[in-house]
């Protein structure tokens, strides 16, 4: 293997949007050694994702059977790859990162460095750093180690040009259009369907914008309270599409307003301006990658909880803090954006 083509191998499992943030490393090793094959290991669930980044040659979906491991393990030690960059380090990848073989094995960490003899370098990311950085700030810290400079932080897909035709067929050019996701990972996170509604009837009115509203499967609930609710109308979407197909779908909008979630990621890694509702989740590290986003957020520490006694103080996904950040609030930064 020559030094300037290396066979280096990503392991990041889930979820949608660390899959999307992982764009940049894979930019900058591509920069770095443009004869490269680059590889990627996740779930099967988020490898469509990174069909749709253009510098990611090989995609490795973990095993969903033990039925599968022994044929998955063997085809990791015929690449014989040169590199691996764990960002997960958990037991199952250090392992996993071991068994291949790669000369060079990295982990990225901000806490516990898990099984170190199976590494031959070892990043950490110090948890007072980590936690006033991006996530993409922290994938970026392992690339040194690899000799690999940083030239870029552009979090960018390219969504594929069938799933553009089909969704330009969808969302008609002409006038500005806002797109709602009222999902989010964690139902204790989600703005209230009332609230969602009551912008969507302010934002057709008083600007002239179409408004689309999308969930996934697991979301209809929201999508359906968001119609009851809306006195205007709303073009509702509800056929299901895959990752590439939804990406594509972003891409046709001005603006979309969401929590923070993978579709968030998604969309602004596409070149969809978003607003973005927070409760207590840390807004630096997970910001919507890019330039010209808001990101809203209650002021915290909370002092006027809305669920007394439910809520968990410090546990971002078992908060209702996100249901403080009013309606005039969201319309306001709508505002700014859809006005321009």
């Amino acid at each position: 293997m020559q030094p300037d083509s290396p066979r280096i191998l990503v392991i990041r499992r889930r979820y949608l949007g660390d899959i999307v943030l992982l764009g940049p490393v894979f930019r900058n090793l591509r920069l770095h050694w443009p004869a490269a094959t680059i590889a990627a290991v996740v779930e099967a669930a988020y490898a469509p994702v990174l069909t749709l980044n253009p510098d990611v040659n090989e995609i490795l979906v973990l095993p969903q059977r033990w039925t599968e491991w022994p044929g998955f393990l063997a085809r990791l030690r015929r690449a014989r790859f040169t590199h691996v960059l764990d960002l997960d380090n958990n037991d199952r990848t250090a392992l996993l990162t071991r068994l291949t073989g790669a000369p060079f094995r990295a982990a990225l960490h901000h806490d516990v460095l898990h099984w170190a003899a199976c590494y031959t370098a070892d990043v950490l990311h110090p948890p007072v750093i980590h936690e006033r950085s991006s996530i993409v700030d922290y994938y970026l810290a392992i690339l040194p180690a690899a000799g690999v400079p940083v030239t870029t932080r552009e979090v960018r897909l390219v969504p594929r040009p069938t799933d553009l035709a089909a969704a330009q067929k969808l969302v008609r050019p002409g006038g500005r259009k806002l797109l709602v996701h009222p999902g989010s990972r964690s139902p204790w996170r989600m703005w209230p369907a009332e609230n969602f509604a009551a912008i969507c009837d302010r934002v057709q009115n008083e600007l002239d914008v179409q408004v689309f509203v999308i969930g996934g499967l697991g979301e209809q609930k929201a999508v359906t309270g968001i119609r009851q609710h809306a006195r205007s109308h709303l073009v509702v979407f509800d056929a299901p599409l895959n990752l590439p197909q939804f990406a594509a779908f972003a891409a046709q909008f001005d603006l979309m307003l969401c929590h923070d979630s993978g579709p968030m990621h998604l969309a602004a890694a596409v070149g969809t301006k978003v607003v973005a509702l927070l409760g207590s989740q840390n807004p630096v590290l997970f910001a919507p990658p890019g330039e010209g986003h808001t990101v809203l957020q209650p002021p915290l520490p909370c002092t006027a909880c809305v669920t007394p006694g439910q809520c968990a103080p410090g546990d971002s996904y078992h908060n209702h803090c996100v249901r403080n950040i009013t309606v005039d609030t969201v319309w306001a930064a709508l505002r700014r954006h859809l006005a321009r």
